[in-house]
């Protein structure tokens, strides 16, 4: 009788770089390593009920490479969730009682290492875009201990961006906010000693308004803001309570990644980059006033120049961005306004803490510029502001305003109507709808 040989043991797939790296899920220390992680089908569509159970399955994915879209439980809709099992997915809830899985009617093999992104839906309703642990990862080089704040719904391209470098890099420590602790983010930060965060300029915006003291007790060495138009008012604010910090804007999306990193202070990129060809890099070129970018960190099947659907403008030799193709050209009386180029006006003014420009129907010209705005905080004119020392600052009317606007903007430019909102609006991805 032959006696077969006795098989060898099966390796262990290896774990991330960043495996023993800390996190901070609800107050609660753990590391990626501690995790736990869930058996997840193949492929699977995740829907995480909070931060922790969306850091299991990356970590899950990380190791085993099983196919995942990963979002938020409250992103996906039961038409998103008809789709995704129409596609093929095992629909997934992820909660405190375990995996619940839906299976879809048509299983299909799966696709080893793929990673599906939903779109933020700026243009409409979300779509899948396919990437990998590879291509999302964009942080290669070595970087400083950190540790830093994220802030985002899990599953969205920023998402990533922070958890792939704490997955992929000794040293970046991670401190998830979940929804409900957002508007006190800063105490949770400075108890755990964040010094990094990235976030949205909306994100940005709303803690200056609602508590500029706290943030300033948090010792960011590193600030990063992404995911809609940065403007010179943000960067300008953010400077003066961290004024020896690292100040980064990125523009990145799911089709293209990242593809423009900023640290110099200003808004925009500068003139020179456009059409500048490299190795690795993302090239990035401009056709009709929109974005176009050919980058190495493109989604599946988005190779070659993308049309971001992104207006710019070029002005004192930078390339600025000002907002979405379809919903920043106002046209008013056949002469063309910028949303955006309005919106930087309004949040320059030293009263304004955000601002918002759309169009509206109007007798004769079409369509008028109107205005939504927030104020920021005002107090006794001899009694500081914030940490530059700034007198704090009258409340301006909406007749002031609009004199504002119209010392530094064309007659057809100048809204017509600013209303005054109480609090900035925000969505779950941290972004207004602006």
């Amino acid at each position: 009788m032959t006696v077969a040989p006795p098989r060898p043991p099966t390796a262990a797939p290896p774990e991330p770089a960043g495996v023993d790296n800390r996190l901070v899920v609800g107050g609660t220390a753990l590391t990626w390593r501690t995790l736990p992680t869930p058996a997840l089908p193949d492929p699977a569509a995740v829907l995480a009920h909070s931060a922790g159970h969306a850091l299991a399955a990356a970590r899950q994915h990380a190791v085993h490479g099983t196919e995942l879209l990963l979002s938020a439980a409250s992103r996906v809709d039961a038409a998103m969730r008809a789709e995704l099992l129409d596609a093929g997915f095992t629909v997934t809830v992820l909660d405190d009682d375990g995996a619940h899985p839906s299976a879809p009617p048509q299983p299909r093999a799966a696709e080893p290492g793929r990673l599906w992104l939903l779109t933020s839906g700026s243009t409409g309703r979300p779509k899948r875009v396919g990437h990998t642990l590879d291509t999302l990862t964009t942080v290669r080089a070595d970087q400083p201990e950190r540790t830093w704040l994220c802030p985002y719904a899990p599953g969205t391209y920023a998402w990533w961006q922070v958890v792939t470098l704490s997955l992929t890099q000794p040293g970046q420590h991670l401190v998830v906010v979940e929804p409900e602790e957002l508007d006190d983010w800063p105490a949770v930060a400075a108890a755990h000693g964040v010094d990094a965060a990235s976030g949205t300029p909306t994100f940005w915006r709303r803690t200056l308004h609602r508590d500029a003291a706290a943030l300033a007790r948090v010792p960011l060495r590193q600030i990063t803001l992404g995911g809609e138009p940065v403007d010179q008012a943000i960067l300008d604010q953010l400077r003066e309570v961290f004024p020896t910090a690292r100040i980064s804007w990125i523009y990145a999306s799911s089709e293209v990644g990242a593809s423009i990193v900023v640290h110099d202070g200003r808004a925009g990129f500068p003139v020179g980059w456009l059409d500048r060809e490299a190795p690795g890099r993302p090239t990035l070129s401009v056709r009709d006033d929109e974005l176009v970018v050919t980058s190495p960190y493109h989604g599946a099947g988005l190779g070659g120049p993308v049309r971001t659907g992104d207006r710019v403008q070029v002005v004192d030799e930078r390339v600025l961005i000002t907002g979405r193709l379809d919903s920043d050209e106002i046209n008013v009386g056949g002469s063309k306004v910028s949303a955006g180029v309005v919106r930087g006006v309004l949040a320059g003014h030293p009263a304004v803490a955000w601002a918002r420009v759309t169009g509206r129907r109007a007798p004769v010209l079409g369509r008028m510029v109107v205005a939504e705005v927030v104020l920021a905080p005002a107090g006794p004119s001899d009694r500081p502001a914030d940490q530059s020392g700034h007198p704090a600052i009258s409340v301006p009317d909406e007749a002031a305003l609009v004199r504002w606007c119209a010392n530094r903007l064309p007659e057809h430019a100048v809204p017509r109507r600013i209303r005054v909102l109480t609090e900035i609006p925000v969505k779950e991805t941290l972004k207004s709808d602006v």
